[in-house]
């Protein structure tokens, strides 16, 4: 798949994307996805054609939001929704449906994981037991403060990503939890 030249974009490497795709296997058939920072849309698409039912690319670039419609006509993509917005703008609006997974592929000097996590469980967007994917500069040396209803389910690096998935706890139910935060390891 071709993608557009943008500042920032750098598409999930296809070594990281077999892991994380291995890892959500057994609970993509169904899902709710949501892609924030889409930039190439591989996520949201390669989660489609693992069996989700929906998925949801949200990119703040409107170059990028016009090439996703176009490459999910070219592929005859079903169940995907294409939105040009800020990801913590979109986060803050509100959405009917619960999300099943999320990927938060930001570009590497973004500052703003904590607060979108924060605001990703306070929010009533995501299902009981939602997943949600981070990747990061391996570079890093802070570790995120995640909402202490979520725990890390699995964790690698490859190069210069850092990936961690992140689940929520089971029964815990949207907005209506309590929002702490624990430390990752």
């Amino acid at each position: 798949m071709q993608v557009p030249d943008a500042d920032a974009l750098r598409p999930t490497p296809d070594r990281v994307r077999e892991t994380l795709f291995n890892w959500l296997e057994p609970c993509l058939a169904g899902a709710r996805v949501l892609d924030l920072f889409a930039g190439s849309g591989v996520l949201g698409l390669e989660a489609l054609s693992r069996g989700a039912a929906h998925a949801t690319l949200v990119d703040d670039n409107p170059v990028i939001g016009n090439h996703l419609r176009d490459t999910a006509s070219e592929l005859r993509a079903e169940g995907l929704d294409v939105v040009v917005a800020d990801a913590m703008a979109f986060l803050r609006r509100g959405e009917r449906d619960l999300f099943d997974v999320v990927f938060v592929d930001p570009p590497y000097a973004y500052a703003g994981y904590e607060k979108l996590c924060e605001v990703l469980e306070s929010g009533n967007l995501l299902s009981a037991r939602a997943f949600v994917y981070l990747e990061l500069s391996a570079r890093r040396s802070d570790r995120l403060q995640m909402p202490s209803s979520w725990e890390r389910h699995r964790a690698g690096r490859a190069g210069e990503v850092e990936f961690e998935l992140w689940r929520r706890r089971g029964g815990v139910s949207g907005g209506n939890a309590p929002v702490g935060y624990a430390k990752a390891d």
